[in-house]
């Protein structure tokens, strides 16, 4: 392990100007404090004496709500604060985004706050911190994401592929042979993972693999508009969504073209979101424990913390069916 001893001995300054560099003194000038602070990292520098006295984990968080209970994120974080909270580690919550991940590297970040390990929620595989965290030292939980061959990160999630097998068996039994899928575009890696759900399940049950029946798009609302007229012309008599809000939109989207639900097209979303229930009609999905997912997250860092190298833990994913499923319309016979 590196010490400060080694820092001051490749930039060729004193101990006591790298100690107050690390511990952010103001008389240590910006662009000494950079360099002491890229040099850490560059050597594996861990500060223990600040990680012991501070005992700080923190969630990160882009691209995803979690002020208020009915939001995606707010579970996650209740769970994991349920867990490491009681054990003396203090939680911060702090959001990020590709702007301020681009200013500041992952692991000087970490260092700078004091932290032990994160819990990061929400980064797209095109983020820069995704890339750093091939060679990160930082023990780190990944949600809905993956890195390999690095014993430091380790992914919690929903097992996408059960859920999709679920949905597709229960859309079986109803007669429907014709099944779409309404996504955002691939470039996460949970959203290739229900991709390559989803066609795995349409070979599983042998049903028809079409790209017609795919749509994919970042905009929720211009998707539907898009794909759902587009799917219904193809023939398709119900449609997998990647994630509630497209499902949910789709809902109101088919409301206004007269497209009765589930007479004409089923529907199914993914996560479970509060609302899914209290919608009209109210909207069969893939459900997601996000209270269980933020525990899991705190598992997982915990077991890095203490030397174990985990990989991925997949939570079970039950279909939750209501009202927006029914049976394939006749003419699809």
């Amino acid at each position: 392990m590196a010490t400060i001893n080694d820092i001051a001995a490749k930039l060729g300054i004193s101990k006591s100007t790298v100690s107050k560099g690390l511990n952010n003194a103001d008389d240590v000038g910006a662009e000494t404090r950079k360099k002491i602070l890229e040099t850490a990292v560059e050597l594996g520098y861990i500060n223990k004496r600040q990680q012991k006295k501070s005992k700080k984990l923190c969630i990160l968080i882009e691209n995803m709500n979690y002020d208020t209970p009915n939001q995606f994120g707010h579970d996650i974080v209740l769970g994991f604060k349920q867990m490491a909270e009681p054990e003396g580690w203090t939680v911060d919550v702090v959001p990020i985004s590709i702007d301020f991940q681009k200013l500041t590297p992952y692991d000087i970040f970490m260092m700078q706050g004091g932290y032990c390990a994160s819990f990061i929620l929400g980064m797209s595989l095109l983020d820069p911190w995704m890339q750093e965290l091939h060679s990160s030292g930082v023990p780190t939980v990944l949600y809905d994401n993956y890195v390999k061959n690095n014993p430091n990160i380790a992914s919690v999630g929903c097992d996408s592929q059960e859920g999709f097998e679920l949905a597709m068996r229960h859309l079986v039994e109803l007669g429907h042979k014709k099944i779409g899928l309404i996504s955002g575009p691939l470039d996460s890696f949970i959203l290739k993972a229900r991709y390559h759900a989803y066609i795995n399940a349409l070979e599983k049950y042998g049903l028809e693999i079409n790209e017609d029946y795919i749509g994919l798009g970042y905009y929720v609302a211009e998707s539907t508009r898009k794909y759902i007229p587009k799917l219904i012309k193809e023939g398709v008599t119900a449609i997998l969504f990647s994630h509630d809000v497209r499902a949910i939109s789709a809902i109101t989207e088919c409301k206004d073209r007269g497209i009765r639900i589930p007479e004409d097209i089923s529907i199914i979303g993914f996560d479970d979101l509060p609302m899914t229930s209290y919608i009209t009609p109210p909207l069969t999905t893939i459900r997601q424990d996000r209270t269980a997912l933020g525990k899991c997250g705190f598992y997982a860092l915990s077991c890095l913390l203490n030397k174990v190298t985990i990989g991925s833990i997949l939570l079970r994913a039950p279909l939750i069916v209501r009202s927006s499923t029914g049976p394939a319309p006749v003419k699809s016979k």
